[in-house]
């Protein structure tokens, strides 16, 4: 308000500012919302169009209300041109990559199988999946297959449960092609997100660069066309660092409220993560000790105190109740995929145990602390040495290749599967056969592959620099960096060091999407700016010399990225899947349950026809070192099924394997593209893909 007691509408670059924040956190908030109120839901059994659009819409709703109360520009001079710019590079990705997405449903890897289990949540909202009735138990039938648990009491989808009820949404608005497209809308919001953060951090003239960049990097379009956990990771995490950001400029211009409901749902944001991927436990572990760090602040007795410190408290309650919504979410209805996992999820937990146990008595000690960090004399090389270190982890990463051969020697029947399937990837590439390889000394290549040399570099500059700056300065100069520092840091070495997935590009890419490759990007864009703007300061200087160094700077990082993504940005892939399922369930009897009696089809389908078909269904045990059953069990459970009123079907993948049991027919024939499976080099193409079903009613 002004002295006249009116309120003072914000001019048209204020109220840009203002548009690119706000449209920078909703996405975070809006998801925070859902997935808080969908959980309780889904425990109950209740996860319905009706009770989510009530109670799910009304927590998004809320949560965007107190989030945006208020809402502090994104900087002191926004431009509209950028917030413009910006709003087109995220329309262009979503209508991009919404044209081009892609249609895995049939299992294969991991986006059809949160097809799949979104699918199941929209159609019936409870979980475990029944097992259904085919006659009595039977030792020859088996209800698990590729994505989901056999458990004592049902069926188990494997992974976390926070994007299958977010794609839910897309099925109860447009069935299985609304499903289909919201990974599109979720990476053009992603990239608004991004953006966002580019713009608290560096300016708002830069976050279409940063836009640009992320937008067109090969992993962000590889996970924005299809149902992957990264999108909304990502959107979680760089959302609540938006809202924390948010906080602390509220603290800056003393508003009302003092950023504590912002610096609840960045928290609350944060923690939510692990209910998308339980990887995001790893990532949210600097926020755990950020929290620490400002209470610890906060109980130092200082001349000039850091107002940051009222945030801690608030931040670390969001924190807690986002993780604990993860962990119940990981307990109840992931509990396989989690013991599935316990090799690296347990230590994990450990370093998790230790990082709270510092944190508390960091926090309960920092006077005591502090009164004795002030007698140490003050080591004036330990800032340089610092920024050193950044720059030796990268040069570290880059020789890796020539020091070290990561290899995993098979153990679990899991462990066997991937190696088999790795060196069959390595004959497909033309790579001497090694099945104990994993390819991980070479994920720096990766990064250097999907954002360019020059950004990495870029990148690794910025961080040596603001690294430090916060050492020099005690914390007080670049501290909004620290968080997002300290995230960026800790999850791309860990990730770098073991990424921990399948080495086969385009699909291990997905392991840099939520925290590396936005990171970096938002790194690079601030190196950029740093070295351009450091010529100002001398007579060199001038206008036009500046706009040529950002150009060219601009194009350096752009370019890379471009010509990485173009061998298969124009490619979609799995196109045929939706029509060729629909098919198949047209083709089976209404009153049909369902007898898959051949390996591969029963990796493919059992959940696909269980879901979408509607079909009890089951495949039927084979034994060793054969991918058929005995003939025997099939017409045993054959006969069991026609005792409880219902038409035995079976399925195969070639006739010859039903031509015992009657004629057979043909119910899908699938011609279409997947993607390629790269191991050294980026990945330029898609390979074909070939699916036929048959069918039989056993006479």
């Amino acid at each position: 308000m002004n002295r006249s007691g009116r309120t003072r509408l914000p001019s048209e670059r204020e109220a840009a500012g203002r548009t690119l924040a706000a449209v920078s956190v909703v996405p975070a908030l809006a998801l925070s919302g859902w997935l808080l109120a969908g959980l309780p839901l889904l425990l109950l059994g209740w996860f319905r169009p009706l009770p989510m659009a009530l109670l799910g819409g009304a927590a998004a709703l809320l949560l965007c209300v107190c989030g945006l109360r208020r809402l502090p520009g994104t900087t002191a001079a926004p431009h509209r041109w950028a917030t413009a710019a910006t709003f087109a590079v995220a329309l262009g990705s979503g209508v991009f990559n919404g044209l081009l997405h892609g249609e895995q449903l049939i299992v294969r890897r991991d986006p059809s199988t949160y097809a799949q289990y979104a699918v199941w949540l929209a159609r019936h909202g409870s979980l475990p999946i029944p097992v259904s009735d085919f006659g009595g138990p039977d030792p020859a039938l088996r209800f698990d297959s590729m994505g989901v648990y056999m458990t004592g009491d049902g069926i188990v989808p494997q992974f976390m449960a926070g994007p299958p009820m977010t794609y839910a949404i897309g099925h109860w608005l447009g069935g299985v092609p609304g499903l289909l497209l919201v990974p599109p809308v979720l990476g053009a919001l992603a990239v608004l997100t991004v953006a966002g953060t580019a713009a608290r951090l560096v300016g708002t003239r830069w976050a279409p660069l940063a836009a640009l960049v992320f937008a067109i990097s090969l992993p962000i379009l590889y996970t924005s066309r299809t149902t992957f956990s990264e999108i909304p990771s990502l959107i979680l995490l760089f959302g609540g660092m938006n809202l924390l950001l948010d906080a602390r400029a509220r603290l800056g211009a003393a508003l009302p409220g003092a950023g504590f409901p912002s610096a609840v749902l960045a928290g609350l944001s944060f923690g939510l993560a692990l209910l998308v991927r339980i990887d995001g436990l790893r990532d949210v572990l600097p926020v755990l000790a950020f929290a620490g760090l400002l209470i610890a602040l906060r109980r130092i007795p200082r001349e000039r105190p850091y107002p940051e410190g009222r945030l801690g408290v608030p931040l670390l309650t969001g924190l807690v109740v986002g993780a604990l919504w993860g962990f119940i979410g990981g307990y109840v209805l992931a509990r396989p995929y989690l013991e599935y996992l316990s090799g690296s999820l347990v230590p994990l937990l450990a370093i998790c145990a230790v990082v709270v146990v510092l944190t508390a008595a960091g926090t309960a000690l920092a006077p005591w602390i502090a009164v004795r960090a002030r007698r140490l004399p003050r080591v004036r090389w330990l800032p340089d040495a610092a920024a050193a270190l950044v720059v030796l982890v990268m040069i570290g990463f880059a020789v890796r290749p020539w020091v070290q051969t990561v290899r995993r020697h098979a153990v679990t029947p899991e462990d066997r599967l991937t190696a088999d399937f790795i060196e069959k990837t390595q004959i497909a590439n033309g790579l001497a056969k090694d099945s104990s390889r994993l390819y991980y000394e070479h994920s720096l290549d990766w990064v250097f592959w999907y954002v360019g040399i020059p950004a990495v570099v870029l990148a690794t500059l910025a961080a040596a620099v603001l690294v430090r700056r916060l050492m020099k300065s005690g914390l007080t100069k670049e501290f909004g960096w620290l968080l997002p520092l300290a995230v960026i840091g800790w999850t791309a070495v860990t990730t770098l060091w073991r990424p921990a997935i399948t080495p086969d590009h385009p699909f291990a890419s997905r392991r840099l999407v939520p925290v590396v490759i936005p990171g970096l990007v938002l790194l690079a864009v601030w190196g950029l700016h740093w070295l351009t703007e450091r010529p100002a300061r001398t007579s060199w200087s001038s206008p036009a010399r500046s706009r040529v160094a950002v150009a060219a700077g601009a194009l350096l990082m752009v370019i890379p990225p471009a010509i990485t993504s173009i061998g298969t940005a124009f490619t979609p892939v799995n196109r045929g899947e939706a029509a060729a399922v629909a098919g198949l369930c047209r083709a089976i009897p209404a009153n049909a349950s369902v007898l898959i009696v051949e390996r591969v089809t029963g990796d493919r389908l059992t959940q696909v026809i269980r879901g979408q078909c509607g079909l009890p269904t089951a495949r039927v045990v084979f034994p060793p070192k054969s991918d058929v059953p005995l003939q025997a069990d099939v017409l045993r459970l054959a006969e069991a099924v026609r005792r409880t009123g219902r038409v035995p079907v079976l399925l195969a993948a070639e006739p010859e394997q039903l031509m015992a049991y009657g004629p057979a027919r043909r119910v899908m024939s699938l011609r279409t593209r997947q993607d390629e499976r790269s191991l050294v080099d980026p990945p330029n193409g898609t390979w074909s893909l070939t699916v036929n079903v048959w069918m039989t009613v056993p006479t």
